[in-house]
């Protein structure tokens, strides 16, 4: 059975009951595990609120923090401080440089890019290349295609056809998450299929960005953190003393 995953369900950590609508809206439409984006100073009580509801509702939580450096120098520093308390790392790459250092670093799960015209010039082959050797998965929110409208819609349709086509053939994997703030955005696992077909993505390459790409993310980020992890394919196994 597909397991189909949200990596970017944009709660309002401070309104509780709205955390609740939409998680058990995203339960409802099939999503068995959901990526909330947390403030890198979060504190564990504030985590383990939204636990609770996933708990509750049935749910699986991954953690996740957004950054959005202004330098090279700012992204190092920030993945230094944040990569091991957090399953999944976003960079919202608003320049060439910090494009170019997020798309070559193993710490960066997700490529964001901004919504503007200069978008056009931060994904391209250069960056390609490097995440397809680094795993870093290029990030499309659906919610873009829910709340633009006309010409911003129309403008975002052919940035988003020439990033999938770059990454398809760069071998980059993709990832779709709803990016929703709240229950009205969210859509069915193969409703945002549907809707990826509009910058030609295939329905069977849309279901992967949306079950098993961002699960395998939080599956091998899961296994990095573990206190048994060495290095990909070591781990510590711990056996019982037996007595002679």
């Amino acid at each position: 059975m597909t397991k189909f995953v949200d990596l970017h369900l944009c709660v309002p950590l401070w309104d509780i009951e709205q955390s609740k609508k939409m998680i058990a809206k995203s339960a409802e439409l099939g999503y068995r595990l959901v990526a909330v984006p947390f403030p890198p100073s979060v504190k564990r009580e504030e985590v383990g609120r939204v636990q609770k509801i996933c708990d509750d509702i049935d749910i699986d939580l991954s953690t996740r923090v957004n950054l959005a450096p202004r330098s090279t120098r700012e992204l190092l520093s920030s993945l230094r401080s944040f990569r091991r308390r957090f399953e999944v790392v976003s960079v919202l790459c608003t320049s060439k440089p910090v494009a170019r250092q997020a798309a070559k670093d193993r710490r960066v799960d997700l490529l964001a890019f901004p919504i503007a015209e200069t978008r056009r010039t931060f994904f391209d082959g250069a960056e390609a290349e490097l995440a397809s050797e680094s795993l870093a998965a290029l990030e499309i929110d659906m919610t873009q295609l829910l709340s633009f409208e006309g010409f911003q819609r129309t403008r975002l349709i052919p940035i988003l056809r020439r990033e999938v086509a770059i990454a398809q053939h760069f071998g980059v994997h993709i990832v779709l998450s709803s990016g929703a703030v709240s229950e009205h955005l969210l859509r069915k696992p193969k409703d945002y299929a549907s809707l990826a077909m509009l910058f030609d993505m295939d329905s069977s390459l849309a279901l992967r960005a949306l079950s098993d790409t961002p699960l395998n993310i939080v599956e091998r980020n899961r296994q990095k953190l573990s206190p048994n992890f060495v290095a990909p394919g070591i781990r510590i196994v711990r056996r019982r003393d037996r007595s002679v």
